[in-house]
């Protein structure tokens, strides 16, 4: 037997993530700063932590149901009506998962397979590709321009969309761009989308992580909420991504469909950080505004810092990374971060790693302390400085 041959083809052709190869450089190397992992650098919050703590001293170590706990669910539909006006009933159109990646998942099996159309806006990511793929179906990636601070436009959506198109992802705030979209720009989305028969699946795992304008969900438009998937967690927000929590709600007909594939592959997610995301969800929003409030101080630093050293880097408004320009380095986005790695210790990721159309450009994250941020930068600085000699 030759046990290559036993592998399916989508997931034999599927290539590794482009990150990966940067951290395992780094395990070689000491005195690295890493502006690289897309995670808080924060502690869970005390209380998150000792709400988890007291669930185990008490001995609910045993499964939930599929769903997810019910008192969850209930604090996660009040949440999401406080904070982004959106209303889901905790009894059936909200499924707890393990992490946002797992809703991801789940919404691509549950929806699409051979013959079929995702349309994936890039940079972007890199899971919504793989998870197309697994599937069966096809990626329709868009690939999103700086001139547009990388946001989707109702032109580029258009002209992806075929009869074979089943979902288009929403991803915003963007993972590596930082790019956000206000509820004007998604206004043109929405009259593109609305009378089409195509799922959303809107990705809002950064959404309490916007500066100066606060996140709008496309869910929130009435004419989109039976069409669209809103995937969320508790990783980014609320230092948890070690807990592996995350939820995704919409119509019941959607989230049975999604509660079958949980059901059979997972059972339920893990307990213990649900007994912890109740206490997020009550009691969390003050340890969230901290948090913000030091990334966004992280934020104008590092951006600033870029434009400084002659980089081309359009403010970011969500999330927590920057995505500034290199292409006048000469250098590719591959080149220039291994080269910075191996001379500087500074680790960043390659644009080209979140899509295609991020070649000439990095990712930086600054989910890292400001001494590691100004010491990154002064590295960069000299690093920029030696290759313009």
């Amino acid at each position: 037997m030759i046990l290559e041959d036993m592998i399916l083809d989508n997931v034999k052709n599927m290539p590794p993530s482009g990150i990966r190869k940067y951290f395992d450089l780094i395990n070689e190397m000491e005195d690295v700063i890493s502006l690289g992992v897309g995670e808080p650098d924060f502690v869970t919050p005390w209380n998150i932590r000792e709400a988890g703590i007291y669930s185990l001293e008490e001995g609910h170590t045993h499964y939930s149901s599929n769903a997810g706990f019910i008192e969850l669910r209930h604090e996660i539909s009040k949440y999401l009506y406080r904070k982004f006006n959106l209303t889901y009933n905790p009894t059936d159109e909200i499924l707890v998962t393990v992490g946002g990646s797992e809703g991801i998942d789940l919404a691509l099996r549950a929806l699409t397979g051979p013959g079929d159309e995702v349309i994936i806006p890039e940079p972007s990511f890199v899971a919504y590709k793989g998870c197309t793929a697994f599937t069966g179906a096809t990626a329709k990636v868009i690939n999103l321009r700086a001139e547009d601070e990388f946001k989707l436009t109702p032109k580029l959506l258009e002209e992806a969309i075929t009869p074979k198109t089943k979902v288009v992802i929403v991803p915003f705030p963007n993972n590596p761009t930082g790019a956000i979209m206000t509820r004007d720009e998604l206004q043109g989305i929405v009259e593109v989308l609305k009378d089409k028969d195509i799922i959303v699946i809107s990705d809002e795992i950064y959404a309490e992580l916007c500066y100066g304008k606060e996140h709008v969900s496309i869910a929130s438009f009435p004419e989109m909420k039976e069409k669209t998937l809103v995937i969320n967690g508790f990783s980014k927000a609320y230092a948890m991504t070690g807990w592996r929590l995350g939820y995704i709600c919409g119509h019941p007909i959607l989230i049975e469909a999604m509660k079958k594939i949980h059901q059979y592959a997972i059972m339920c997610s893990p307990t213990t950080a649900q007994y912890a995301a109740i206490e997020a969800m009550k009691n969390g929003d003050n340890s969230v505004e901290e948090m913000v409030k030091e990334y966004n101080r992280r934020r104008r630093v590092l951006v600033d810092g870029f434009r400084k050293m002659g980089l081309d880097c359009f403010e970011p408004l969500g999330a927590f990374y920057v995505f500034p320009c290199i292409k006048s380095t000469g250098m590719t986005s591959d080149e220039f971060c291994e080269k910075l790695l191996r001379d500087q210790k500074v680790l960043t990721v390659p644009g080209n790693a979140f899509g295609d159309c991020g070649e000439g450009f990095i990712r930086a994250c600054y989910a890292s302390s400001m001494d590691n941020i100004i010491e990154a930068l002064r590295r960069i600085s000299l690093f920029i400085d030696k290759i313009n000699k």
